[in-house]
């Protein structure tokens, strides 16, 4: 029998406001535990919640982001339910009026191949606090931090087929909120989070019973949790079983999914409006003013990059997969004068030498300027694109900037024809026979022939030499 996987996901974004949803609490990650929960986020008695202005601002700008309604009236509920690090017993949330409604996401899966993902809702909700399992010998401990943090629920349509049409849908969301500066993105610390709801059916049949996926941190843990779950149900399917409705984990040391409570009964969560909380009501000027302050977007940036610097469609795709990397690109480009090139360079030596060290782009220790400051010493012919590699490590190992390492270690590039021409002379008069040989070697054998000669100008030199000065005589005097 042929399946069909269909999956939709679930994708908490912590938004980047410096207090809490309800409370002046601060959001900042990893204090101490309790250090940052007031008598708000505790829920003791005679207190009120307060909502975060920032918070509404930063979901009607998602909202506004991916063209879907926005709610001009949208009501917070209370979620009831039982768990050890939710001290309220309820979770503050939005159920029936969220303050986003329906729009699309569209997603890119080969290349020239689009495909829209629905978007069903996304709504406010206050974050639980975390239970600690670690250290406490036989014990819970339970920080509640992290308890009243804003998330904005993304909820999609089950709209997606293949792991792989998840994880690309989980990055645009993840390229998209970063780009608009309401949530960091950072899946460490938990600001991002996904959950996967996942079943099989039948082609065309009817939807299949749907397993849910909680709290995937990584978009490879995303991909592979998906995959088993879908290899698990339709092993389960094929010899005679059934699948139940249920909440699994994904265990990436053992790489299986697991049950961790089953849901064969829709949860009775009692939502009911809260009474200590208006409803949120938006007038038009509000929508209208984030409408008209929206920052440039990933797929905007990526069609300028491309019409602007002339570069491809491959390389204005990665130089825009995060805005940190945009940005650096753009101003390392503005600095050198030579779009290609920085390009060139920040794809490769840059992010290599990024990744070698295990940094992020933030944590670099060669900032945008620097980096095009020694572009722009390549461009004009100061170093050669071979020397750049030198001056680039010893501006890595913090040595200096690029003037400064070019002066201390004399690498500036020869470009006196006189000076090229001598050396050149002296590598031809060692080297009688291989100049003899390339005389009399054919035409398409002469190119890599010529490499010999470029090699032992540049090593007479100590690489200092022009190199297309160097090819220039070299072909005169051969010829």
């Amino acid at each position: 029998m042929q399946w069909e996987t269909v999956i939709g996901l679930e994708i908490h974004a912590q938004l980047a406001t410096k207090s809490k949803i309800f409370s002046g609490a601060a959001t900042a990650f990893g204090s101490e535990p309790n250090t940052q929960a007031c008598n708000v986020d505790l829920g003791m008695p005679g207190v009120l919640p307060v909502l975060n202005k920032a918070a509404v601002r930063m979901a009607v700008t998602f909202g506004v982001a991916i063209d879907a309604e926005i709610g001009q009236r949208s009501v917070f509920a209370r979620k009831n339910y039982f768990y050890p690090d939710l001290p309220k017993g309820y979770q503050i949330s939005q159920f029936e009026l969220p303050i986003v409604g329906k729009g699309e996401v569209e997603i890119e899966l080969d290349r020239g191949v689009h495909k829209p993902v629905g978007v069903t809702r996304a709504h406010l909700e206050e974050d639980a606090g975390k239970s600690l399992h670690e250290d406490f010998h036989g014990m819970t401990g339970v920080d509640l931090n992290r308890a009243g943090t804003p998330l904005l629920e993304i909820v999609s349509e089950p709209d997606m087929r293949s792991a792989k049409e998840a994880v690309a849908y989980a990055k645009k969301i993840h390229q998209i909120v970063q780009y608009l500066g309401i949530c960091d993105g950072n899946m460490q610390e938990g600001s991002f989070r996904c959950d996967a709801n996942v079943s099989v059916r039948p082609v065309g049949g009817p939807l299949g019973t749907r397993a849910e996926l909680k709290n995937l941190n990584s978009f490879r843990f995303l991909e592979r949790a998906i995959n088993i779950e879908v290899e698990r149900q339709i092993d389960l399917l094929e010899a005679g079983g059934k699948v139940v409705q249920e909440t699994r984990l994904y265990d990436a040391d053992n790489d299986e999914t697991r049950s961790m409570r089953s849901k064969e009964e829709a949860n009775d969560y009692r939502y009911f409006p809260d009474p200590d909380l208006l409803p949120v009501e938006l007038d038009e000027g509000l929508i209208e003013s984030i409408r008209t302050s929206m920052p440039e977007l990933p797929d905007a940036k990526r069609a300028r990059f491309s019409a602007d610097y002339g570069l491809s469609e491959y390389d204005a795709e990665v130089l825009t997969s995060s805005k940190s990397l945009a940005d650096y690109y753009e101003q390392a480009a503005k600095v050198a004068g030579d779009a290609k090139m920085a390009a060139n360079w920040v794809m490769g030596e840059f992010s290599g030498a990024l990744n070698k060290a295990g940094l992020t782009l933030e944590q670099s220790p060669v900032d945008a300027d620097a980096l095009g400051g020694m572009l722009l010493r390549i461009v004009d012919k100061t170093i050669s694109g071979k020397i750049a590699k030198q001056v680039f490590e010893s501006m890595w190992a913090g040595e200096g900037g690029a003037d400064q390492i070019i002066e201390a270690k004399g690498l500036k590039q020869i470009t006196d024809v006189g000076a090229i021409e001598a050396v050149v002379d002296g590598v031809l008069q060692a080297n009688p026979g291989q100049v003899e040989n390339y005389r009399n070697a054919d035409e398409k054998k002469r190119p890599k022939m010529l490499g010999f000669f470029v090699g032992q100008v540049m090593k007479q030199s100590k690489g200092k030499a022009n190199p297309q000065q160097v090819n220039e005589l070299l072909l005169k005097k051969l010829d």
